[in-house]
């Protein structure tokens, strides 16, 4: 038998998020809300987590694939309701069920392996997550006996003044011995409201003799559960913080963390400097000992070693060590710098490979091209790629000189060596060691 089973409740409709997208697709960091709860349960367990889903299912599930098995909660009829779905799928099958919830992003895999530990170690029907804090957030309040075990939990609604004044909270989450659990979930009562709840398993407990464990903490931040955009964004900044800590405590200098944006699925190297206003999103790779910023942008990229990009835009590119670009340049779907690339400032390159220590002169536009070594483009070079219908491509071999203003209609082909003159429309394929010049290009006869 398998020692935990991991229940995520997902079945939560979007009203208060006023949104058509679901609420835990919503985005916390650059991944959906439910990824980090589905990635605390694989550390957790090495059974995929059971998610319980509702009406957005099918959305979910496209988001999600296989890192999960899914329930469908047809009827919206309470928390107790939602994890008695997983039952035919679970009874038996492990000693402890952990339930939590898709919509506490920020609850940490440590918090909820010490209330697995707990469970465990004391055999509790119920170990359950409580929360001292002042401002009590709508939970409900665990009610103590005068000896200190838990007797119950009390809804806010129907609290009396005496029990409002209680600190301690209930977060919602527990770990349950399965056995127990499953023999338990069909006696629930249902509410006033039409709905089952799992609180209502703890008075069942304690009323059979049962143990029940809290394990408290302090920290509301960990707790926070995301029902509006105002606690999205709440989230999106607490998580923010947690991201850029752990790099800085990994090597990188964050220069104003607070106006550093760093999703979750970036990776940075030791001794990258980041200055402020710069946003690090997607698939991103950054090597060590670069500097990146301020006001920069950089999307599912890999940038190498040693690398300077300032006041730029990186979307779907690579760029490899020893790269300086910018200010104000922009790196689009496809383009591949190589070793040593300088890009001056108000550079654009799309769907392009430029060669080791080629240089991009400012003002210009390289787009589907293949531009070797050594490579000089002077300023305001451009390729002529479209032509209306069809993009078609640039080849510039080794150690050619583009000089400002040249024009290269596409497709054409610029030799070894070559040289293109200032302000040069060059229609026609260019061999290698010669010069052309004019509109439209001609080769100087030797």
């Amino acid at each position: 038998m398998r020692q935990l089973a991991v229940v995520i409740l997902a079945a939560g409709e979007s009203t208060r998020m006023k949104s058509s997208v679901p609420k835990v697709l919503h985005p916390l960091a650059g991944r959906p809300m439910v990824w980090y709860s589905v990635e605390m349960a694989t550390r957790l367990s090495v059974d995929r987590p059971l998610l319980v889903v509702g009406r957005e299912a099918d959305a979910v599930r496209r988001t999600l694939g296989e890192a999960v098995v899914y329930v469908e909660q047809t009827e919206r009829l309470g928390t107790g309701h939602a994890v008695l779905q997983a039952r035919p799928l679970l009874a038996g099958r492990s000693r402890a069920v952990l339930v939590c919830y898709a919509d506490m992003p920020l609850l940490t895999s440590d918090t909820l392996a010490r209330l697995v530990d707990l469970q465990q170690r004391s055999g509790a029907a119920i170990a359950m997550l409580t929360l001292l804090a002042d401002d009590p957030m709508g939970f409900g309040r665990v009610v103590r006996e005068t000896d200190g075990r838990v007797q119950a939990i009390v809804e806010e609604a129907v609290a009396t003044p005496e029990q409002l004044a209680i600190r301690e909270l209930n977060a919602g989450v527990y770990c349950f011995a399965a056995d127990w659990l499953w023999s338990r979930l069909p006696d629930l009562s249902v509410s006033p409201k039409g709905e089952y709840y799992l609180t209502d398993l703890v008075a069942m407990a304690v009323a059979e003799g049962h143990r029940v464990e809290a394990l408290v903490s302090e920290d509301a931040e960990e707790l926070l559960g995301i029902n509006n955009r105002v606690h999205l964004a709440r989230a999106e900044a607490i998580m923010r913080r947690r991201i850029n800590e752990q790099w800085m405590l990994a090597g990188v200098t964050l220069v104003d963390p607070a106006a550093t944006y760093i999703e979750a699925t970036v990776e940075l190297g030791a001794d990258t400097v980041i200055y402020p206003n710069t946003y690090l999103q997607g698939m991103t790779t950054v090597g060590a000992e670069c500097e990146i910023g301020p006001n920069t942008l950089v999307r599912d990229s890999q940038i190498g070693e040693r690398c300077v990009i300032r006041a730029s835009v990186v979307e779907e590119a690579r760029v490899e060590d020893g790269v300086d670009i910018g200010p104000f340049s922009h790196l689009r779907k496809g383009a591949h710098l190589g070793p040593g690339v300088h890009m001056g400032n108000f550079g654009e390159v799309k769907n392009s490979y430029l060669g080791p220590g080629t240089k991009m002169g400012h003002f210009s536009y390289v787009g589907d091209a293949t531009i070797g070594a050594e490579v000089n483009i002077g300023a305001g070079t451009i390729t002529c790629n479209f032509d209306g219908q069809h993009k078609h491509r640039t080849v510039i071999e080794d150690g050619a000189f583009i000089g400002s203003d040249a024009m290269l209609v596409a497709p054409v082909r610029v030799g070894a060596g070559a040289r293109i003159g200032a302000g040069a429309v060059v229609t026609r394929d260019v061999p290698p060691g010669s010069l052309a010049y004019g509109v439209p290009a001609r080769v100087k006869s030797q």
